[in-house]
Order: structure tokens, then C-alpha cells, then sequence
């Protein structure tokens, strides 16, 4: 008789209509409120960012928009939406989960993959500065509009962007879901009111169509030299939501933001930039392009409704945030967090709070550091670059080994985006004494945590190994003897990292007890590197004889494990336990940092202080508190 729990019946169509529409309309609200918001800003800072002002002339306007064309055409239409997102690992999306498809197995030596993994893992970082830019950028240049309708107000510009910071950050606790529920129609006003203030002065110039030539932007190159070159740090900010996009899928699933983009989302973004365009080739001398597109009267509630749609722009990084922390503590690259799941019915939706309050604080760092989106447009763009070039390198072997494409094939679409994404990166890169040091600083903190982590994790590993007995060599050993274990009433469940080893805890309770319980079962948490593992396949049970049974239970890098709540599923409910009375025990490490090879002394000090620090493993898996044992166990390093 099978085991396998009946398939859920498959909803009527009606209903997947319905759900794909309103899952499309919760993606505006989450997915694409960064890039949206993108008009803001990105076509003002092209033509007077850090130290390249333009003159506002016929070419240089069709030519800056002929480049945020094809940039938006290639790199978001072709490049993530067509291709990038088909690279899903189980439905999950962005670069740790990219990283993960080409992670080869714990112990192969493949040194150039190895290495490609750690750039994986820096482009990682480079996303955590990235969501703490965004939110302060793109609230300061939507709050700086009151300065033009009310220039009295300007000192309360940072005052007011700040107290918006802190009631985004607080209402996250309340989900994806909900946040996305109330999110989407805003931003699907705002994508037409974005569309509405750019058709106008494109049926009054049409002349600025011409854009979509790209001769125009090779002539820009052409005749602007050097200072068309640098423009193209400010004309990737057009673009600077696509590496989020794609670390939001996991939330939405690929069909509804591919639909949101093309029906929404890009028409309503062509139109606004060149209505921006049509507006300074009849009026040169206008202020801010895109303020500039409404009549007078229209600009307080343009700037209410652009608040609100800046604030949403900042939720398409704080949810992606919240995924790759997941992702990293699953992975084992970072220490175990509190993450709290959101929904009942939908997987990924997830609040952490300890980064949510870490991006509060540095977002408020960054308003009132830098105090306007023109000085922090220059902090803008380095780290999407790095992390865009650095997917297209992963990609590459995606293609090869994942979807079978020829070397040629797959070297000249990576080396075609390399080329456009290198061009970018290397005009951001003279923003770095600007305040692109910024999210370089953040990555390189957040690198250098995730890899001391992992590398201390092995080697404490290594270090409780050494000395390791197999478990069923152990126990056999044990009751060999005449003077075997006195047996007591109950079940013993012991967490142990290694399958197949005897827990030290186990071996310490045993010593100092000399008594075990009538059951005991050994139990090892795996991570495999898929995003979810279906109920029926969670566990794997071997009988270890004398009462003594091993088990495995198996999770995806985006579940947080639940024991009790496992030991209840697959082939693990067979044993017949109740795992809610059950005494667990937990081998609680006491790293000390010592002279031996290794790590150098100061990553194992910041790898001993992450450690203290970390939550603990108890409410990790979720064990039931008055049930649960820490044994202690001091392990060198």
C-alpha cells in the first residue's frame, strides 16, 4: 500500500485566471517598484550627474534616449526576463540561488568553480548595499518634488524622508503578501500616470522617437567622448531593478512578472522618459524633467503620489534582502537568524527582523549623510554592475550545463551582455570617490561574514570528525559488552551535522548518565541545494538495531527546518513517536580560537563572536523548549 498522500485536486481555470491576475498586480507592488520609479531620477542625473553635465542639446537628448531604449530592450527584456529568469532553481530566483545550481558537491575539487562560487557569493554581498541604498534614494528624490511646489518646505526635506524610512520598515512584519496586496494598485496608478504625463509631449514633438535608432546613441559616443562615457553611469540607473526582479521570482513566480512588464511596466516607462526627451527638445532650459511634465497644479499630488510609489520602490530590495538571507542560512554561509514566514499558503513569504531594523538604521544613515538623490545617485550603481556582470559570468555555465547551449553559442550571448554590462560598470567606477565606496564597503563586510562563516563551519566540522565514531559501530560496540546500558523509559532524539556519526552529546550523556532511553534516535537536519522538498520525501530512516535508529530529515534552502513537525512526514512518521514528548538533545559548541591551522586568528575571533551571537538551535528547528537538552562540547579551531 502506498504511503504517499493524495494529490490536491487542480483548481478550476476560472480560478487560475483569477489568481494569475491578481499575483501579476501584487508583483507591480513588489517586483517593479525600483525600476519604476527609475524616471525619477535616471534621466536628470544622465544629463548633470557627478562632474559630466551635458549640454541639452538635440543629440545629446536622442542620444541618452536611445541608450535608455536599448538598455531596458536588452538588458531587462532580453537578457533577465527571456533568459536569466528561466534559470530557476525550483522556482527560486536570484544570484545565491543561481550560485547554487552550479555548486558542485561538498568535497570535489573543481578549483575554477570553486572560485567562481566565491564571486557568486560577492556579488551576494553586493546586493545587501544595494538595499540599503535604494530605499534612501528613491524616497529623497520623490520628497525632493515638494522643494518645487512649495520651496519654503526644504528644510524639511530629510525630516520627512526619514519618518517615511521608519513607517515602511515597521509595516513589514505584516508580509510580501499584504504589503503586495495593498502595493499593487498604487503602482499600477502609478504606471499610467507615468504614461499619461509622457504622451503629451510626444504627440507635440514626435521628433524624439527617432531615439529608438541606435545610431543616435553611437553618435552620442561619438561626439561626447569622454563625458558620453561617464553619462552611462547615470543611464544604468534605468535599469538598476533588474538584478532585484529576478531575486523577487521566488514570490510571484515567473509568469506574472513577465506579463506586469510587458503590458505595464515598460510602456509606461518608454513613454515617460521620452515625454522627458519630447519636453527638452522644445524647452531646453525646463527644470526637473520630469516634475516638468505635469502643469502646475498637478505637481502636489504628483509628488504625494511619486512618495508613495518611492516607498514601494524600496520593497522590491527589502523582500529580496529577506530571500538571500535565507538563502545564505540555509546554504551555510551565514549564521541561523529569526525568520518569521508571513503566509500560511505561500512559501517565501518571509519577515527577518534582524535585517529589517539593520536596513533601517543604515537607510536613515544614508538620508541624512548624504542629504539629496543627486549625491547619492553617485553611491547608486557600482554594486548593481558588479552583481549584473557577475550573473552573466554564472549564466554562462548555466547555459552550458543546464540548458545544453553550445560553447559559441552561450560565449556570445555572456560575452554581448559582458560588454554592454562592462561599459556600465566601468563608468560607475569613477563613482567611487563619490560615495560609490559605499556599497563596495557593505559588500566586502557582508563577503568576508558569509565566508568566515562557511570556512569556520567546516572547520569545526572537521574538528568533531576527527575523533567521531560511526554510529552503528558505536552502538554495536556498546552492547558487546557485559556491562551494557541500563535502558530507561522514553524517546531520545539527538541533533547531530554529521549522517551516519555518533553525536558527541550522545556519547557525553551516555557517560555520565551510564542509562539510555528505550528509543533513541540520531537525527541530522540536510540542506539540499533545491529550494523545497516535498513532505513525502522529507525523511530518510535507518534502523541502527538495539532500539537505536538514524534519521535524516531533508529541507530546501528556502524552509526553515521544523523537526517536530518533520519527524511527523515521509517515511519518518512511521517510527511512531510522538515527537511533542519527546527529549531532544543538542550539542552546544564552545568555540575556542587557538594557534592551529586553520583560519587566521582574526577571522576565527569574528567567527567565535558571530557564533555567541547567533539564534540558537533550539528555536531554529523549532524544538519544543521544556523538552529540549543542550550538552556542552568545546571544539578548537
Amino acid at each position: 500500500m502506498s504511503t504517499e498522500d493524495p494529490p490536491a485536486h487542480a483548481p478550476a481555470s476560472g480560478h487560475h485566471a483569477t489568481a494569475g491576475a491578481g499575483l501579476t498586480l501584487a508583483a507591480l507592488g513588489i517586483v517593479y517598484g525600483d525600476i519604476g520609479t527609475s524616471p525619477l531620477y535616471a534621466f536628470r542625473e544622465s544629463l548633470e550627474g557627478a562632474g559630466h553635465e551635458l549640454a541639452v542639446t538635440p543629440a545629446n537628448v536622442l542620444g541618452l534616449l536611445s541608450l535608455v531604449f536599448w538598455s531596458l530592450v536588452v538588458i531587462i527584456t532580453v537578457k533577465y526576463l527571456a533568459l536569466v529568469m528561466r534559470a530557476d532553481n525550483g522556482g527560486e530566483g536570484g544570484i545565491l540561488a543561481l550560485t547554487s545550481l552550479i555548486t558542485p558537491p561538498e568535497g570535489s575539487h573543481k578549483p575554477a568553480r570553486w572560485s567562481l562560487i566565491l564571486i557568486g557569493l560577492f556579488g551576494t554581498s553586493l546586493l545587501y548595499g544595494d538595499g540599503m541604498i535604494t530605499p534612501a534614494i528613491s524616497v529623497l528624490a520623490a520628497v525632493e518634488g515638494i522643494a518645487i511646489a512649495a520651496p519654503a518646505v526644504e528644510h524639511w526635506i530629510v525630516p520627512i524622508a526619514v519618518a517615511i524610512l521608519i513607517a515602511l520598515f515597521a509595516i513589514q512584519r505584516r508580509g510580501t503578501a499584504s504589503v503586495g496586496t495593498l502595493f499593487g494598485p498604487i503602482m499600477l496608478l502609478w504606471f499610467a500616470v507615468l504614461a499619461a504625463l509622457g504622451l503629451p509631449h510626444i504627440i507635440a514633438e514626435p521628433a524624439v522617437l527617432a531615439a529608438v535608432n541606435p545610431a543616435h546613441a553611437v553618435r552620442f559616443f561619438a561626439d561626447g567622448g569622454f563625458h558620453s562615457f561617464l553619462a552611462l553611469g547615470s543611464v544604468f540607473l534605468v535599469v538598476t531593478g533588474g538584478e532585484a526582479l529576478y531575486a523577487d521570482m521566488g514570490h510571484f513566480g515567473r509568469k506574472p512578472i513577465q506579463i506586469g512588464w510587458y503590458a505595464v511596466v515598460l510602456p509606461g516607462l518608454l513613454l515617460n522618459y521620452f515625454g522627458q526627451g519630447a519636453l527638452l527638445l522644445r524647452d531646453p532650459a525646463a527644470g526637473h524633467p520630469f516634475y516638468s511634465l505635469a502643469p502646475g497644479w498637478a505637481v502636489l499630488p504628483l509628488v504625494v503620489l511619486a512618495t508613495m510609489a518611492t516607498v514601494i520602490a524600496s520593497q522590491a530590495l527589502i523582500s529580496g534582502v529577506y530571500s538571500l538571507t535565507m538563502q545564505a542560512v540555509q546554504l551555510g554561509y551565514a549564521p541561523r537568524v529569526r525568520i518569521e514566514h508571513t503566509s500560511a499558503q505561500a512559501f517565501g513569504q518571509i519577515y527577518i527582523p534582524a535585517v529589517n531594523w539593520a536596513l533601517l538604521l543604515a537607510c536613515i544613515g544614508l538620508v541624512v549623510g548624504f542629504r539629496s538623490s543627486s549625491a547619492l545617485a553617485a553611491a547608486y550603481g557600482v554594486a548593481v554592475t558588479a552583481t549584473m556582470v557577475i550573473t552573466t559570468l554564472l549564466f554562462f555555465v548555466v547555459l552550458r550545463e543546464r540548458f545544453h547551449w553550445s560553447t559559441p553559442a552561450a560565449a556570445g550571448f555572456c560575452g554581448a551582455m559582458l560588454l554592454i554590462e562592462g561599459g556600465f560598470f566601468a563608468a560607475n567606477l569613477f563613482k567611487i570617490p563619490h560615495g560609490g565606496w559605499f556599497p563596495l564597503v557593505i559588500g566586502a563586510i557582508v563577503f568576508t561574514v558569509l565566508t568566515t562563516w562557511s570556512r569556520g563551519r567546516k572547520l569545526v566540522r572537521e574538528r568533531i570528525r576527527r575523533d567521531e565514531l560511526r554510529l552503528e559501530d558505536y552502538i554495536d560496540g556498546l552492547f558487546s559488552r557485559p556491562d551494557a546500558p541500563l535502558r530507561v523509559p522514553g524517546t531520545a532524539i539527538y541533533l547531530f551535522g554529521d549522517p551516519g556519526g555518533a553525536p558527541p552529546a550522545l556519547i557525553a550523556n551516555l557517560r555520565h548518565h551510564e542509562a539510555l532511553h528505550e528509543r533513541v534516535i540520531v537525527l541530522t537536519v540536510v540542506v539540499d541545494h533545491v529550494p523545497r522538498v516535498l513532505p513525502i520525501q522529507r525523511g530518510r530512516v535507518i534502523d541502527c538495531g538495539h532500539g537505536v535508529t538514524g534519521v535524516e530529515l531533508h529541507y530546501g534552502f528556502l524552509e526553515s527546518p521544523d523537526v517536530p513537525r518533520g519527524l511527523r512526514e515521509g517515511t519518518a512518521r512511521h517510527l511512531g513517536i510522538d515527537p511533542y514528548r519527546a527529549v531532544y538533545f543538542l550539542g552546544s559548541e564552545t568555540i575556542r580560537s587557538t594557534t592551529r591551522p586553520g583560519m587566521a586568528r582574526w577571522r576565527e575571533r569574528l567567527y567565535v563572536l558571530i557564533s555567541r551571537n547567533a539564534n540558537s538551535a533550539a528555536d531554529y528547528f523549532n524544538l519544543p523548549p521544556e523538552h529540549t537538552i543542550s550538552v556542552g562540547v568545546q571544539v578548537e579551531i
